[in-house]
């Protein structure tokens, strides 16, 4: 049977689109340099340029990882010097993003405008920033957060214009700081395209938060991710949070990675595997709730159902009984079993 014109065009087209998905790359997961914290730790009296979080190095341990990028600061650096971190990221193929603090007032303006034209000229087109800590540690009164929330959206305001002068995209972390709504009041305030969010799948749990909620809530605006599997254990104050090597934790990583290639196609994972001791979320404890006065009571009663459903069988890891070599391979081992797990079982 002779096909029609339309029915040879649709075929064509199909193959055409097989060929290119098949010739593709695969996207490969990145790596963020908190990955490397005990590393970067022990390394803190070698000359600046042999440390692991010099870009430089960092690029070519990402490289012979077969890792698909790097996160880390770039800093404010010479010209010559960002030539050279440009060149080694495109010849290896992978993708960079920096990681920048906000202008602190009108005098640190100058300072971040720098450190965005560095990173711009390294090839960086994400840069991700944390506003605050854990937010139930820093403060002790809901007074104090809010002083600190007006800094942060001043802070914010002032990065804004820098950003989208230099084209560049600005990626606030939900960094165990801001619930979702308040995030994303931010986002939607300053209203720009160049500001959007790093979303960290595991952080949110330390504010009662449910995981795939959170990744639902930010895809629409994820500019970056930190990609992070989590153990999870009840304690007499609250519960223990730990993050461990993908696909050894609760996460629904298959689902959370739809979610955000859904909404965003164009988003890089970078996997933050930070090997320490379990945090302890006390949320059992008054000072836990200082600056949580309006979160509801059945927030709380999920997360704990949440903690007790998914508690790891196991005693979640802690290094800091491990000597400094010990240390130092555990590291590398989560990390090099993450980038294993990211290709064979979520395509990344």
């Amino acid at each position: 049977m002779l096909l029609t014109r339309r029915e040879l065009l649709a075929a064509s087209a199909a193959s055409a689109l097989s060929v290119c998905a098949a010739d593709a790359p695969r996207q490969r997961l990145g790596v963020v340099i908190h990955s490397y914290g005990i590393r970067s730790g022990a390394e803190r009296e070698k000359p600046v340029a042999d440390r692991l979080n010099d870009p430089l190095r960092f690029v070519e341990h990402c490289r012979l990882l077969g890792a698909g990028g790097a996160q880390l600061p770039i800093g404010r650096r010479e010209p010559e010097y960002l030539a050279r971190l440009r060149n080694a990221v495109e010849a290896a193929k992978l993708y960079l993003e920096g990681s920048i603090s906000l202008p602190k007032d009108k005098g640190d303006v100058d300072r971040f405008a720098a450190e965005v034209q560095s990173a711009q000229a390294a090839g960086a087109a994400v840069l991700r920033c944390a506003i605050g800590g854990r937010r139930y540690e820093q403060f002790d009164a809901d007074a104090d957060f809010r002083a600190f929330a007006r800094r942060s959206w001043d802070a914010l305001v002032l990065a804004e214009p820098v950003v989208t002068k230099h084209g560049v995209r600005l990626a606030i972390e939900n960094h165990k700081d801001w619930l979702i709504f308040e995030l994303l009041d931010m986002i939607k305030r300053i209203s720009s395209r160049h500001v959007g969010i790093t979303v960290d799948t595991g952080n949110s749990i330390a504010l009662l938060e449910d995981p795939l909620e959170v990744v639902e809530a930010y895809a629409p605006w994820a500019m970056s991710c930190h990609l992070k599997d989590m153990g999870v254990q009840e304690y007499a104050e609250g519960f223990l949070l730990a993050e461990v090597p993908l696909g050894t934790g609760f996460l629904d990583l298959k689902k959370i990675v739809h979610i955000l290639k859904t909404a965003r196609p164009e988003l890089q994972f970078s996997l933050e595997m930070i090997t320490r001791d379990p945090l302890r979320v006390p949320c059992l404890s008054k000072p836990y709730w200082a600056t949580f006065e309006k979160l509801p009571a059945r927030q709380l009663a999920q997360a704990l159902a949440l903690v007790r459903k998914h508690a790891s069988k196991q005693p979640l890891p802690r290094v800091s009984s491990l000597n400094p070599a010990e240390q130092l391979k555990a590291e590398e081992a989560n990390v090099r079993a993450s980038l294993k797990f990211a290709g064979e079982q979520l395509g990344l």
